[in-house]
C-alpha cells in the first residue's frame, strides 16, 4: 500500500496529468466556442485542438528534466518518448482518421439507395494537425514551468 502513496507522491507524474486534463478541457472549451454545443464526450476522445497527448509528454519531459537534470538520461528518455508520441499523433493518427473518412464517404456511396450496411462508421478524428500538436506541447511545457516550485519537495 506504501507503494500507492508513493506514486501519488510523484509530483512529476501529477503534474503530467493535470497538464493532460488541462488540455482536455480546454478542448472542451474550443469546441463550445466552434459548435456552440456543450458536449462532454469531448472530454474523452482524441483528436481536437490542443492536442492532450503532446501536453502530457511534454509536461512530462519538461518536469523530468527540472527534477533529474537536463543532461540526464531520463530526461533524454522522456524527450524521445515525447517526440514519438507528438509524431505518432500528428503523422499515424492524422492519416488513419484520414483513411476512416476516405472509407465512410464509400460506404455511403455504396449504401445511398435504401441497401443496409449494418457496421458502425469508423471513427473520423483520431489525430491531430501539426499545429495541434505544437499548441498541446506549449501548454505541457508551460504547465510544468508554472508548476516547478512543486517539484521542489
Amino acid at each position: 500500500m506504501q507503494d500507492f502513496g508513493n506514486i501519488l507522491n510523484n509530483q512529476v507524474l501529477l503534474v503530467a496529468l493535470i497538464a493532460c486534463l488541462v488540455a482536455q478541457l480546454l478542448k472542451l472549451l474550443v469546441e463550445l466556442t466552434k459548435d456552440r454545443k456543450f458536449n462532454l464526450r469531448t472530454l474523452v476522445t482524441t483528436g481536437g485542438m490542443p492536442s492532450a497527448h503532446s501536453a502530457l509528454v511534454t509536461a512530462l519531459a519538461a518536469g523530468v528534466g527540472q527534477t533529474m537534470g537536463w543532461a540526464s538520461p531520463d530526461f533524454a528518455i522522456a524527450t524521445i518518448f515525447a517526440v514519438i508520441v507528438m509524431y505518432d499523433a500528428a503523422g499515424v493518427r492524422q492519416a488513419a482518421g484520414k483513411q476512416a473518412r476516405i472509407l465512410n464517404q464509400i460506404i455511403d456511396e455504396l449504401f445511398q439507395e435504401g441497401k443496409e450496411f449494418n457496421e458502425d462508421r469508423l471513427k473520423e478524428l483520431l489525430g491531430h494537425t501539426p499545429f495541434q500538436v505544437i499548441v498541446g506541447s506549449i501548454l505541457g511545457v508551460l504547465i510544468s514551468w508554472l508548476a516547478a516550485p512543486a517539484y521542489c519537495f
